[in-house]
């Protein structure tokens, strides 16, 4: 069974072949990361730790039983109890429930481990497979927005169902 590790270090190689494997099937549905990602790629990895550090934003991998990379669900933005989701899913493991999976247990760590109580999602309208899986994990659409010049739609989670009641030991 897949597992989210937290972003640390001795994620990177895994981390960029997964980048790397994946950039067409991304490219068809997000805006593509560019050439310039990639030949830093190295650099980037370590300015995402410096980030999470700081609890600027919480990067997150989902590690297959080989150790490789099948996908990221990421918080970012991180402030005044809210949180910026986004996540991506390996070619390779989709259509099987993983980013459904992945985004509910993100957000109980949002609430349990972070302490956050709402996150924001976003995707484009011809994203068919995210819109679904944000509908499925409890999203709300609040809104039309464009993403890289393209229409889309702005969504809110609020993390109430997933705080544990106080003096009950955390789920995470």
């Amino acid at each position: 069974m897949p597992e989210i590790q937290l972003l640390r270090p001795g994620h990177a190689p895994a981390l960029l072949a997964f980048e790397q494997e994946n950039r067409a099937y991304f490219a068809a549905s997000v805006p593509d990361r560019g050439d310039d990602y990639f030949a830093h790629f190295e650099e980037r990895h370590r300015a995402r730790l410096a980030e999470q550090q700081a609890g600027i934003c919480y990067f997150h991998v989902v590690v297959g039983a080989e150790g490789e990379v099948l996908g990221r669900v990421n918080l970012v933005d991180v402030a005044d109890g809210a949180a910026e989701l986004g996540y991506r899913i390996a070619e390779r493991a989709a259509g099987r429930g993983l980013a459904t999976r992945a985004v509910r247990e993100l957000c109980d760590l949002a609430a349990n481990r972070y302490g956050l109580t709402h996150l924001r999602a976003s995707s484009t309208l011809d994203n068919a497979a995210s819109r679904a899986v944000l509908a499925r994990s409890g999203f709300t659409v609040v809104g039309e927005r464009q993403l890289s010049g393209q229409p889309g739609l702005s969504y809110l989670r609020s993390l109430a169902d997933f705080t544990a009641p106080p003096g009950a030991p955390a789920d995470c």
